[in-house]
């Protein structure tokens, strides 16, 4: 088109606005939508207040209750639309259709917009459910006034050459529908898969977790090149975009990357798993998720500790868990010399296997470590099925040594410090106050 022919249909649009700027039916037809606008809302306002959701439709088929919930959530466009088509219906039996054009039009696209909000009911994203009524609404609105064809000439005559690959707005607009909608697709699969393996009993947590992680990356690889072909993009076309990425995921994905491979090395040698107890640096807890990036140690205590995946391939890692749950717990304790070392591991010894979650196959062990400056020094060591909670059990154990010392006349050794003053006593300064 060139720039002459753009001036002549400026004019020609121009000239039409005008005159229907000038016709009074144009404002009849306003005054009936505005008036249309405002008994619908005050219709809804009625409806939603007099209507309850969770005890109307009690009962009724799936279906009948997602119409009926789209019905009564967009209730002022579900009033405006029939009042339009009974004002468009007086205008057509009394004039010219000619002179009832922009009741047409607004009935329409209420109708449009119902119909999108009925099929887009179903998604459960919000962000998503807005994007997607907009556009749609966007298209059907540029198709009911004719424009669409138009509009995507416009879109499409703009483009940028790069390596061989013309870009064009009408192009990424495509490009962007296809892959909301291939991603939204994939991410349904994803999830049934998900819920599919996580619930063999055959497959460890650690292998769950890699199979999810490797489905989810292969489906979105799969979704990212169904888009590309299917707006007519040649996926060779895009090696000139190749070393540009290599280099950006060289120098400033590097973390990332490294991140995730890290994920999958863990996930393939099950170093560590959903549910095992680490010790990272100065980190303790059981790992709850094992993310792409990260991995999530619940502490106990409210907090969570996000781990990335390279650490725990780099740095030392206590698994308390790795092969054995059965842990082995070690309460360290002194007494005075006074007391008969025999006797004292005979009681720990006893008091160890009468604690609740010490393991009867593996009998406690108590030895005598150092004859220390304040006195014996004492190691006991005994057995538990789970690492959880080991603090609570060694604080329990410790009380019931303390009894037991208790009743033996036992006494734990604390600090005693002697001064002794040789040659004679210390010299003691007075001050004699004399009056006058």
């Amino acid at each position: 088109m060139g720039l002459h022919e753009i001036i002549d249909s400026l004019h020609t649009a121009a000239r039409s606005i005008g005159a229907e700027v000038t016709s009074p039916w144009l404002y009849l037809q306003l005054g009936l939508i505005l008036t249309a606008a405002g008994i619908a809302l005050a219709a809804a306002a009625v409806i939603r207040s007099r209507t309850d959701m969770t005890s109307f439709a009690m009962g009724w088929p799936a279906p009948l209750r997602l119409f009926i919930r789209v019905l009564v959530g967009s209730a002022p466009t579900a009033a405006f639309a029939p009042l339009i088509v009974l004002a468009r219906v007086v205008m057509l039996a009394s004039t010219w259709p000619s002179r009832s054009y922009l009741l047409s039009v607004a009935a329409n696209l209420a109708f449009a917009w119902l119909i999108i909000r009925l099929f887009t009911s179903v998604i459960r994203n919000p962000l998503f459910v807005r994007l997607v009524s907009v556009s749609a609404w966007l298209v059907a609105a540029l198709s009911i006034l004719g424009q669409l064809g138009p509009t995507i000439d416009a879109l499409d005559s703009v483009s940028i050459v790069l390596g061989g690959l013309r870009l064009t707005p009408l192009l990424l607009i495509k490009l962007g529908v296809l892959l909301i909608v291939a991603l939204w697709l994939t991410n349904i699969l994803s999830n049934f898969v998900e819920s599919r393996i996580t619930q063999s009993a055959d497959l460890t947590p650690s292998i769950q977790v890699l199979l999810i992680k490797m489905i989810r990356l292969a489906l979105m690889i799969f979704a990212v090149a169904v888009a590309l072909s299917a707006v007519g993009i040649n996926l060779s076309a895009l090696a000139i975009f190749s070393g540009a990425a290599g280099v950006g995921i060289g120098f400033g994905l590097q973390k990332i990357v490294a991140n995730f491979i890290s994920g999958i090395i863990l996930l393939a040698d099950k170093s560590v798993k959903p549910g095992d107890l680490v010790t990272i640096g100065d980190s303790s807890g059981r790992i709850s998720a094992m993310k792409t990036r990260y991995i999530s140690v619940a502490a106990g205590d409210g907090r969570e500790f996000l781990i990335p995946n390279e650490d725990l391939v780099t740095q030392k890692v206590t698994n308390w868990t790795y092969t054995d749950r059965n842990t082995l717990v070690k309460v360290n304790f002194g007494t005075n010399y006074d007391a008969d070392p025999r006797l004292v591991c005979k009681l720990a010894i006893d008091v160890a296997a009468g604690a609740k979650r010490a393991l009867k196959g593996k009998p406690p062990n108590c030895i005598l470590t150092e004859f220390a400056e304040a006195g014996m020094k004492f190691s006991l060591t005994f057995w538990i099925a789970d690492p959880d909670g080991m603090d609570n059990v060694k604080s329990e154990v410790m009380l019931s040594l303390w009894d037991a010392f208790k009743r033996e006349g036992i006494q734990v050794p604390y600090p005693i410090r002697e001064i002794r003053v040789r040659g004679g006593a210390l010299p003691v300064e007075t001050t004699v106050e004399v009056s006058k």
